[in-house]
């Protein structure tokens, strides 16, 4: 990688923390199409899972005004079961497919939030069981499950550090799990590994400037920005895919 490019890729993996942060779905649903445009698909995962750990843990610190221990261990566990299963198969699906898939699913996400602006789910076990295991499943297949737990979340009306934290530590069982399966599936390898300092402080920065921002600035006037983005990220991988 270029310098020129490192400074370019640098520069967008904050701002993907950054609005990760604000828009509450998590850095992923903006990085891993971004890491695409820099790397093969496979590395993309295992760099977004390194990324993660450590913004997970600059959240955790940061947001740390208190957590559900309930929703953790309810959502929490079967997620990290779940992403270690999609982790294993990732290996077993062509890269393009999976990037179809990515796309395609940052373009329905952000089309159901912008459409159904109030969409929600009942806060009952069951939905905190399936909500873990499809943001788990779907994190280990293309890198990024924060959507979907963010909504089931959502029905529990938790303040907004709890949210942030809560969902920062399920997220850190997750990324840690399919850390594990990635390196065993060798998506992570010591070409990427010079990234993990630069990404950890990127996202300590991003953490940090996205919390000042909430808290001068409404969360949902800056999450429908978010899903636009987001929609435009989707749209914008399919046509890198189909013009490859």
């Amino acid at each position: 990688m270029t310098l020129e490019s490192l400074l370019l890729f640098i520069s967008l993996a904050l701002l993907a923390e950054i609005l990760g942060t604000i828009g509450g779905f998590g850095s992923s649903l903006f990085f891993v199409p971004i890491a695409s445009y820099f790397f093969d698909f496979y590395s993309v995962l295992g760099i977004t899972a390194l990324f993660h750990v450590s913004s997970n843990l600059a959240k955790i610190t940061l947001f740390r005004k208190g957590f559900d221990k309930n929703l953790i261990i309810n959502i929490g566990i079967p997620a990290v079961l779940f992403v270690i299963i999609g982790a294993y198969l990732s290996k077993f699906i062509d890269p393009k497919i999976l990037e179809i898939f990515l796309a395609l699913f940052l373009i329905l996400v952000s089309a159901t939030f912008l459409i159904f602006k109030n969409i929600t789910v009942k806060a009952t076990l069951t939905n905190s069981i399936g909500g873990g295991v499809a943001s788990g499943l779907i994190a280990g297949l293309l890198g990024t499950g924060g959507a979907i737990r963010g909504i089931v979340l959502a029905a529990y009306n938790l303040k907004k550090e709890v949210f942030i934290a809560t969902s920062s530590i399920i997220d850190l069982g997750i990324d840690l799990s399919r850390s594990v399966v990635y390196s065993a599936n060798g998506y992570i390898n010591k070409e990427i590994l010079y990234l993990i300092p630069i990404l950890l402080i990127v996202s300590i920065i991003g953490t940090f400037i996205g919390k000042k921002i909430l808290e001068h600035v409404s969360e949902e006037q800056f999450k429908s920005i978010v899903l636009i983005l987001v929609f435009i990220t989707g749209v914008f991988t399919l046509a890198k895919i189909y013009f490859k």
